[in-house]
């Protein structure tokens, strides 16, 4: 099939990062809203952060085989599906259940388990796909899991002050749209799939051996985390830096600071993604390594808040290429990965988002100092990123085969 009939495909799967940012980033804008609505502990309410992502995580390490056994098309289904399901349970199993955290919490892990085989899918679907120029694509891709993440904090913000916060269930609703149109898309637009070890010759278990047998999968591995934790540790911090910065609400600095840092990634992913097939992408990510380390700094030493906030900007546009860069990167020097390559990936690059918020806190919480010391010892996973750059080393690599 020609590769210009792919090109629904790959706009359903930049959809599929958009279903990925409502599953992470709707409910945190009604904690408080549950907080009063159901009389639940706020800090039993934020624990269903670390439980979704526990879900995805689990979702990373267990769904490969699932996956090559069904298709992509069915898992795609699947995942969406259940993305449906857990907004919809969220808007009545609260208010069924004797104990509202319980339904809450039902929900989440419903549609958890959609987030989470999204993130193992989309990426090998677009990079199945028989066109030219796959890192750049791979970087448009991911750019759209930061627009989605922009777009559902200022809609839902939006009819949180037009319709009232009260009325949020209709929103749930209304944001089952976006999986439901994705759902449709998958049912019918053509999908390749990238060819995995072949272990019926090598037998059983095969595919782990061969990837664990790989020094190469083990630096790709480093540099997911390094990706995740390079991110997060700042992107945590965002809100209280543009409180500071600018002396806003709480409010507010919630939407100015995370809408900051969303909006420099996406664009650094944008721009790699429409300019890839000019740039170096090695290259680029050496460089994005140098400037997130500067931005590090600024964060670390600067006495002006603004400042601050700027250099919490600028840490959003040097990480952005390092997720999608490496998954590009390990795509095209491990052949025969499939899926079960991107679901090791995934799992890597959600062990260093979750890491890497742990490590700032705990130095802050051990030292009993402010934020920046937290981060300054963050600083050690883009040096670390630069390290696995290096030792990727620059040898030329053949691209994984396609079945279609």
């Amino acid at each position: 099939m020609r590769a210009e009939n792919y090109s629904l495909t790959i706009k359903a799967a930049f959809l599929g990062y958009v279903v990925q940012a409502i599953v992470n980033n709707f409910l945190p804008l009604l904690f408080i809203q549950m907080q009063s609505e159901f009389g639940i502990p706020l800090s039993q309410i934020t624990l269903l952060i670390t439980i979704n992502f526990l879900v995805q995580l689990t979702v990373d390490l267990t769904s490969a085989p699932v996956i090559e056994r069904i298709g992509y098309r069915a898992s795609m289904i699947i995942s969406n599906a259940s993305v449906i399901a857990g907004l919809l349970l969220l808007t009545f199993l609260p208010g069924v259940l004797p104990g509202s955290f319980a339904g809450i919490l039902i929900a989440v892990c419903v549609y958890a388990v959609g987030g989470g085989l999204q993130e193992v899918l989309v990426s090998p679907i677009v990079e199945a796909c028989p066109t030219d120029n796959k890192e750049a694509a791979m970087s448009l891709l991911h750019s759209f899991y930061c627009w989605g993440h922009m777009g559902v904090v200022l809609l839902s913000t939006l009819y949180f002050h037009f319709a009232g916060i009260a009325n949020w269930r209709v929103l749930a609703g209304l944001w089952c749209l976006i999986p439901l149109v994705d759902l449709v898309l998958f049912s019918f637009v053509p999908i390749a799939c990238l060819e995995s070890a072949p272990e019926k010759q090598a037998g059983p278990g095969s595919g782990l051996k061969a990837l664990f047998s790989q020094k190469f999968f083990w630096i790709m591995l480093l540099m997911m985390l390094c990706s995740g934790a390079s991110e997060q540790a700042v992107s945590q911090w965002a809100s209280a830096f543009a409180e500071k910065g600018l002396g806003v609400s709480k409010q507010l600095g919630d939407l100015l600071g995370p809408m900051l840092f969303a909006l420099c990634m996406g664009t650094s992913r944008a721009i790699y993604g429409v300019k890839g097939h000019r740039i170096d992408l090695k290259k680029f990510m050496v460089t994005s390594v140098v400037l997130c380390l500067l931005s590090y700094i600024v964060i670390i030493f600067s006495q002006n808040p603004f400042i601050t906030l700027i250099g919490c900007g600028l840490t959003g546009f040097s990480v952005g290429i390092f997720w999608p860069g490496t998954f590009s990167m390990a795509s095209a020097g491990i052949r025969n990965g499939g899926t079960l390559l991107f679901a090791f990936l995934a799992l890597a690059g959600d062990l260093g988002c979750s890491g890497g918020p742990t490590l700032a806190g705990t130095i802050m919480s051990v030292l009993g100092t402010d934020m920046r010391t937290g981060i300054g010892a963050a600083i050690v996973f883009p040096v670390l990123m630069g390290v696995g750059l290096i030792l990727a080393g620059s040898s030329k690599v053949d691209r994984p085969e396609v079945k279609k």
